[in-house]
């Protein structure tokens, strides 16, 4: 079967093409065009007839992943699924499913049973877990074992994956050369594959035959996600050699990828300080052909532990701002704990709206919703302000909660409610003139 990246290529509208250029009000040629030069990917598993259709990349609504599974403490199916559930219910746009704990596989396929979502996941967790099951060993895994566990996952469905093919042993000499890091390694993957390199002594299989690995991908039109597996895990490390050469591997990797044609996108940080997030998209954009962008957060802190998702908020709303395309969220249990429920709504939320503030700033065409909430506000029109907010019922909730004695105003003001006072002052100001000439458009809220 022939990619969306290829159809694209031979110039075809695909129904799925044709799909994301209805969701963003765009034309459907602008998107194909964009697709071809693997500047947007639509993960699209042709065994999932019922999954959702989504674009991510260039000049589209920056979008957001809930990341769910379970761990070696904590092993809950039913629970999996609530989350993942409640994920789709928040609008999240993609669902990643990151399981260590438990049967692994009807895990996958209880959740990908139970989402409409875009479902990927990462390999090599399963691959080092079946490992560490079999051998007491995770550093004995058999890379024959990885590829053929690569294609089961595909065939179950799965629709994006990160896979660390960016880490080899010349990246390892950078994180050896510049003496190891303040916050060490955090990617699972990718610590399991450096530690399986330095005990085999041998080059990174995922690397060394990533030609085999986009051909698995391309059987299913599935999006290669570049694993950002030595990414940086404090703000001190940010933009060190071994990210570095990390990154310039996995942009070069990217274009491989779309010459053979799989639809690739890249994975980025981790933690980085809020001045260097403007430059980090640059250079993955420069660098790899602008490949879409998949980040983690990012974190521009590493003291905000407990309120974390407000920390990856603030940088999520920059890097949408500088066009990152694909924004993973974090919860609150971040650095601290397996995520519950409660924590993949807040996250699913706070990123949500991370992302539309980016987005606010990066196409300034959008910002007529941001106009009309303002005029219902002004007016205190309370039920179409209610309608136009991104979280209608928990804003209801919190007014329900503290009624006003004078229903126009809220509480905060009460009888000294700005609004009210400056639609009076206002509308007195205005001249007949202005008044016969339709210049109270905007008082009236049209």
């Amino acid at each position: 079967m022939q990619t969306q990246l290829e159809l694209a290529k031979a110039g075809r509208l695909t129904p799925q093409i044709e799909s994301v250029a209805a969701q963003e009000d765009q034309e459907p040629e602008v998107i194909r065009r964009h697709v071809a030069a693997g500047k947007i990917v639509i993960p699209a598993h042709p065994g999932r007839q019922d999954q959702m259709v989504v674009g991510i990349g260039k000049g589209l609504r920056t979008k957001v992943n809930a990341s769910i599974g379970t761990s070696s403490d904590i092993v809950d199916i039913d629970l999996e699924i609530r989350k993942a559930r409640i994920a789709a219910e928040e609008g999240a746009d993609t669902l990643m499913e990151l399981s260590t704990g438990g049967d692994l596989n009807r895990i996958r396929r209880d959740i990908l049973a139970h989402s409409r979502l875009p479902v990927g996941n990462v390999p090599l967790y399963q691959a080092f877990c079946e490992a560490a099951r079999r051998y007491r060993n995770p550093n004995r895994l058999d890379p024959e074992f990885l590829f053929d566990l690569i294609e089961q996952q595909l065939e179950d469905g799965i629709s994006f994956m990160a896979i660390h093919c960016g880490i080899n042993r010349y990246t390892l000499e950078r994180l050896r050369n510049q003496g190891y890091r303040y916050g060490g390694l955090v990617s699972k993957g990718g610590t399991f594959m450096v530690s399986w390199m330095e005990y085999n002594r041998c080059e990174n299989p995922l690397y060394e035959q990533f030609d085999r690995v986009c051909a698995l991908l391309k059987r299913f039109d599935a999006v290669l996600s570049l694993g950002n597996g030595i990414r940086a895990g404090a703000i001190h490390d940010s933009h060190d050699r071994a990210q570095m050469a990390e990154m310039i591997i996995n942009c070069e990797l990217a274009e491989r990828g779309r010459a053979m044609g799989c639809q690739t996108m890249v994975e980025g940080p981790g933690h980085v300080p809020l001045n260097e997030i403007e430059g980090n998209i640059m250079l993955e954009k420069r660098m790899s052909g602008d490949a879409p962008y998949y980040v983690l957060g990012p974190l521009p802190a590493d003291s905000g532990a407990g309120y974390d998702h407000i920390t990856a908020a603030i940088g999520a709303a920059n890097s949408a701002r500088y066009g990152a395309d694909l924004i993973c969220y974090i919860t609150p249990a971040e650095h601290l704990a397996l995520p519950n429920e409660d924590d993949v709504r807040e996250g699913v939320r706070v990123t949500r709206l991370a992302a539309r503030i980016g987005d606010i700033a990066k196409y300034p065409e959008r910002r007529e919703l941001e106009k009309q909430v303002a005029l219902a506000r002004r007016d205190m029109r309370w039920e179409d302000h209610f309608e136009l907010l991104m979280f209608p019922a928990h804003a209801r909730e919190i007014r329900a909660s503290r009624t006003p004695e004078n229903q126009k105003t809220c509480t905060m003001c009460g009888d000294f409610c700005a609004m009210e006072r400056g639609a009076v002052l206002f509308e007195a100001s205005i001249s007949p003139e202005k008044r016969a000439s339709g210049a109270t458009d905007q008082l009236q809220g049209k």
